[in-house]
């Protein structure tokens, strides 16, 4: 094979990487709320599911605001969606257990996948909350793992094994608690591959040079 043609391969080898990165190079999806809270021990669903009203104590609610039609670049952080706590009078309020499912959509692979939190409930005043959410699974995808309908192709989902509910008087604004995950892509090349393919591609046009001196 002449060096023209080596050069040829190469240059069609490099460009099938970077291809291949710019066809991973955006996952479109968003936070399906459609089963959003399911009460196990007591606690009064309101708002289609998306609001949990405490069932002890002084008024107390928990609300959930998805995070839609997200546009990211994986490998990134992405945020599922918010908790928001909050409380009138904010004597003492107890929540019972519960359960979340969080249904992410992933449209750009065309896949459903549900991250599924459980809480022993807890009590909640101003100042403070014992409220936490463990998660299961941890990872949707890639391909057909954990995947309620479709196939995430590439594409991985991840959420933290733990989201712990602030108070009402903390985070930002006050109440508030993001679940914050991860999305990576098996077919993003990762940036050493790319070098070595840059350097390949000067390797072999510095030999095509000195042959044609």
């Amino acid at each position: 094979m002449t060096i023209r043609r080596l050069i040829h391969v190469a240059a069609i080898t490099a460009m099938a990487l970077f291809v291949t990165a710019a066809s991973a190079s955006t996952i479109t999806w968003n936070s399906n709320t459609g089963s959003a809270y399911v009460s196990t021990s007591g606690g009064t669903i309101t708002g289609g599911g998306l609001v949990l009203e405490s069932n002890g104590g002084t008024s107390s609610e928990i609300t959930f605001t998805p995070n839609v039609a997200s546009t990211n670049a994986p490998p990134s952080n992405v945020d599922f969606g918010d908790f928001l706590l909050t409380c009138n009078s904010c004597g003492t309020a107890t929540f019972g257990a519960f359960t979340f499912d969080l249904v992410i959509d992933d449209t750009t692979d065309g896949a459903f996948g549900t991250f599924v939190g459980t809480s022993t409930g807890g009590t909640v005043t101003a100042t403070s909350s014992t409220i936490s959410i463990s998660w299961l699974p941890l990872q949707l995808g890639p391909g057909t793992s954990n995947a309620s309908s479709g196939n995430f192709g590439p594409t991985e989902f991840e959420v933290p094994n733990l989201t712990l509910i602030v108070a009402p008087n903390s985070g930002t604004p006050q109440g508030d608690t993001s679940i914050q995950g991860v999305l990576t892509s098996t077919l993003v090349p990762e940036p050493a591959t790319l070098a070595m393919s840059g350097l390949a591609l000067i390797g072999l046009a510095a030999l095509a040079r000195k042959r044609r001196k």
